[in-house]
Parts: C-alpha cells; sequence; structure tokens
C-alpha cells in the first residue's frame, strides 16, 4: 500500500497547479480557423498550422457553417484567445488574416504559395517528429525585419506577441524542440515561413564514436579490430556523415537531452524541416479587428485629399446609420404604446360586455358597442306587432300583452317609421280558405295556460268580446297563407283514409 500524501505534499502540489495556470493564463493563445467555401488541401494546412501553433492553441476547433467572426470573437474572451488566423480562398488565391483580439490590428497576406506537412516530410531521407516536440512552444527566430517601414515594424510586433516570450537566464534548454523562422525579403516583399525541429550533436569525435552513442548500435561482424570503428567509421553511409561547422556549433550552458551533450562542451545545432512550408505576402493592414481604416496598403496608394475625403464619407455614413437607428426606436416604442393601449381598451370592452358577479353593480353609464343595434330592431319589430294589433282588433292591446311596448323611444332607436299593414277586407275581402278549424273551447289553441307561441307570454285565454273575431278580419295572433282551391281536408295537412271520411 502506498504512502498517502502528508499537508506539506498537498500544499505544494496545489501551489504548483496556481502557478502553472497564472503562467498558462499569461501566455497568448491561438484560434486557427477558416471562412467561407475552402478545398481539401486547405483543411490540412489549417491543421498544419494548429500543429505550428501547439501546446496554446484549439487542436479540436469546431467550425459549422452557421458561425459569424462574432462568435468566435465572444468566446475568445473567456477562453484568454489573443489571436485569431483566418484562412480563406477565392477563386485566384489562398489569404490569411493575422487579427490581435480585441481591437485588432489586422493583418491580410496572400499566400503565394505552400507546402503542407506530408509534403516536406516525404522529401526527407531521415525526418526527426514525434509528440513530445509539441509539449513546448517553438522558438521563434525573426531575420530581416530592421529594414525601415511601418508596415514592417507591425509586422514584427505581431510575430513576436503571437508565440510566448523566452527569459534567456531561466529557460530550460531541454523545452526547446522546435523552431520557426520568419525571414522578410525587403526586395521581392516576401516572407518566408519555415518550421523545423531541433537536434543538438556533439561535435569533436569521429563518425565511429558518434554511431556507438546512438541507440542502435552498428554491426562490427565485419571488423577485425574495434580500431577500425573507431578511427575510420568503416562500414558507414555517406549520408550518416553532415558537416558540421562555425555556423551552427556552440557551447552548451546546460546539459541537453542526448548522449554526449555536456555542459560546457562543443555541440552542434542542427535543424530538420518538419513542415508547413509558406511563402506570404502582405496585402493591407486594418486599423481594428478585421475592419477599421486601412493603415497600409501594398496595392493602391492614396493622397491627403482622397483619404479625408474617404473619412467624411463614413463619417456620413456613420451619421445616417445612427440616425436609422434612432427612429426604428423610436417607432419599435410608439408600436409598443400603441398595442399597450389596444389591449388595455380590448380588455375593459370585455369586462363590460360580461355580467356583473353578485355584489357588484354594473356600470349603468357604460356604453354596450352591439347593444344598440339589436335594441333597435327589437324594439321596432314590437311597435309593428302593437299598431297590427291596434287596426286588426279596433282596440288598444293590454299592457301584459306587449311588455316591451312600454319602454320609451330612446335617442339610439331607429327613425325609420313602420309599415303600415293592410286589413283583409282592403286585399279584397276574404279569401276561400275551406272550412273553418274549429274553435271551441277545450281545443288545443283555447286552452288556458297555454303558453303564447306568438309573443312568448304565459296567460289565460278567455271566450271575451276581446278576442271575438269580425267577419272578414283574420283573427289575432294568426297570419294565413293565401292557398288555392283545393279540397279541405288536403289544404289542412290530414291524410285522407280509403273508405272513411275525417270524422
Amino acid at each position: 500500500m502506498g504512502k498517502s500524501k502528508t499537508k506539506n505534499q498537498k500544499k505544494s502540489r496545489a501551489n504548483a497547479i496556481h502557478l502553472a495556470q497564472e503562467d498558462f493564463g499569461t501566455v497568448p493563445h491561438s484560434f486557427v480557423f477558416h471562412r467561407g467555401q475552402i478545398g481539401k488541401n486547405v483543411s490540412q494546412l489549417i491543421v498544419d498550422m494548429r500543429r505550428v501553433m501547439e501546446p496554446y492553441t484549439a487542436e479540436s476547433l469546431k467550425v459549422r457553417k452557421k458561425n459569424v467572426l462574432k462568435d468566435f470573437a465572444a468566446v475568445a474572451g473567456p477562453l484568454g484567445v489573443t489571436h485569431f488566423l483566418i484562412f480563406t480562398k477565392t477563386e485566384n488565391s489562398v489569404n490569411l488574416r493575422l487579427a490581435r483580439l480585441p481591437r485588432g490590428p489586422t493583418l491580410h497576406f496572400k499566400v503565394a504559395q505552400y507546402s503542407l506537412i506530408k509534403d516536406v516530410v516525404s522529401s526527407l531521407k531521415r525526418h526527426r517528429m514525434h509528440d513530445q516536440q509539441f509539449t513546448h512552444h517553438p522558438l521563434l527566430v525573426l531575420n530581416n525585419f530592421g529594414v525601415p517601414g511601418m508596415h514592417v515594424k507591425l509586422m514584427a510586433t505581431m510575430f513576436q506577441n503571437m508565440f510566448p516570450s523566452i527569459n534567456v537566464h531561466k529557460v530550460s534548454l531541454n523545452a526547446i524542440k522546435r523552431c520557426v523562422m520568419i525571414n522578410y525579403n525587403p526586395e521581392t516583399q516576401l516572407i518566408d515561413f519555415r518550421h523545423y525541429s531541433l537536434k543538438v550533436v556533439p561535435v569533436g569525435m569521429s563518425k565511429g564514436i558518434k554511431k556507438l552513442l546512438q541507440e542502435k548500435f552498428p554491426n562490427m561482424s565485419k571488423f577485425e579490430d574495434i580500431s577500425e570503428l573507431l578511427m575510420k567509421g568503416a562500414n558507414l553511409s555517406e549520408s550518416e556523415a553532415e558537416l558540421d561547422g562555425d555556423h551552427n556549433t556552440t557551447e552548451l550552458p546546460q546539459v541537453y537531452a542526448g548522449r554526449g551533450n555536456m555542459k560546457a562542451q562543443q555541440s552542434a545545432v542542427r535543424l530538420i524541416e518538419i513542415g508547413p512550408r509558406m511563402t506570404l505576402q502582405l496585402i493591407k493592414i486594418d486599423e481594428g479587428m478585421c475592419e477599421g481604416n486601412v493603415l497600409y496598403h501594398a496595392i493602391i496608394e492614396k493622397t491627403g485629399a482622397e483619404i479625408q475625403e474617404m473619412l467624411a464619407r463614413k463619417q456620413k455614413k456613420l451619421k445616417l446609420k445612427a440616425e436609422r437607428k434612432l427612429n426604428q426606436e423610436r417607432n419599435v416604442a410608439v408600436k409598443k404604446e400603441q398595442r399597450d393601449e389596444n389591449k388595455k381598451r380590448s380588455l375593459e370592452g370585455i369586462k363590460k360586455k360580461l355580467p356583473p358577479k353578485a355584489g357588484e353593480e354594473g356600470d349603468s353609464d357604460a356604453e354596450d358597442p352591439g347593444k344598440e343595434e339589436d335594441q333597435a330592431a327589437a324594439d321596432h319589430s314590437e311597435d309593428d306587432e302593437v299598431e297590427y294589433y291596434r287596426q286588426a282588433v279596433g282596440q288598444e292591446p293590454d299592457e301584459d300583452m306587449f311588455p316591451a311596448s312600454k319602454r320609451k323611444k330612446g335617442p339610439g332607436k331607429s327613425p325609420h317609421p313602420f309599415k303600415k299593414r293592410k286589413h283583409s277586407s282592403e286585399r279584397g275581402g276574404r279569401m276561400d280558405r275551406g272550412p273553418s278549424r274549429d274553435r271551441t273551447p277545450g281545443k288545443w289553441g283555447d286552452r288556458p295556460g297555454v303558453k303564447d307561441r306568438k309573443f312568448g307570454v304565459k296567460k289565460e285565454r278567455t271566450m271575451g268580446p276581446k278576442f271575438k273575431v269580425q267577419k272578414g278580419k283574420p283573427r289575432p295572433g294568426f297570419k294565413r297563407k293565401p292557398q288555392s282551391n283545393a279540397k279541405p281536408n288536403a289544404s289542412r295537412g290530414f291524410k285522407q283514409k280509403r273508405g272513411k271520411g275525417r270524422q
């Protein structure tokens, strides 16, 4: 059973993790992604550039079609991302935008030529690339960036800020496994981007001794004496011999990983290219994050007057945009007020239409929008019935016969007069309607207490002079349709039984 960690060990480990997190947060981080449609080769170039920027980059960044640049900028803040490397492709060329977060500047490059990692490695006889090399950030080497020019200094500063800085007094040589070299050609104004793997070997010994120091021991079956291997380096291929000189030899200040690399001893530093390889051309520099004023343009040159005119036009455009935005906000506020007011009026109208609850008094002053027309139609029909009864019977009706007639006409009643109906005598006398129906007491029509079908009022019916039917006039409450001279039974709708008459 292993020993449990003591309190001091836990405290020291937590402190180390805290310091590592602080160091990790202070170094620059990057996103490498594309915009728009790109081909298969450019996609592989993006993967290779993420390999170069490791370990302080998003290795498995997923980019969707619906993502916009604002999405990446919103995520970059919490993650501590400081640089964007954006690849795009057009019909004529492949472009690279190098942007500094959050406020720029942005450098636009044209990728004149590029080679992928697989292309570079396939051209080498012996390549040297392993996963341990990518656990530490590469060493940046800038060449020929001391020429005059604002855009050159800005490019050098941008490239320096992309990679973590190195303290020469505290750096560990074993942490330097790779190298990124960026060379600027003032004549052609092209930038060469190269990525190398570092290898340190001791110098001042024969090829045979170097072979002994390697992991793979040479085949000595054909040697008569070991001196042949140490002195002559027999049975070794010419490709294994590399030329070292003053250009790549140095004295190691520390012990470097590898056999024979001791402190204060001469060793040779060899560079093995692992790719990718790019040739860039600076096109322009924007002041902001992929927007803003153009600080430098390699193709288009403008005078001071043209620049001032362009700035004035841009200011005018921004002013119009602000005014449109203000008007839009004002219109939205007005529409919202109108919508709220209409909603309030609708709710009030609904409350007025609903019957009042128990214990609550209705609003007598409230007006019902749909009440006037219905009430006017009802009053008009009641007036017609009263007038018809007065003309037909010749007497005034009882008060309880037409209860709605007692209502007085209001200002909202229809002003049109009722239509005067003609008596049956005026229309030409009583038509031959066949034998009249028996109206003796005890029949269904004169039963006391039967609900009047015409007026909907329940009342007692008596055979007084009030209901006496005059000759040539129809009975009150009935309106017969003119019928042709048909059989008596058929006109009343009774079925005639065969062989027997109606009793």
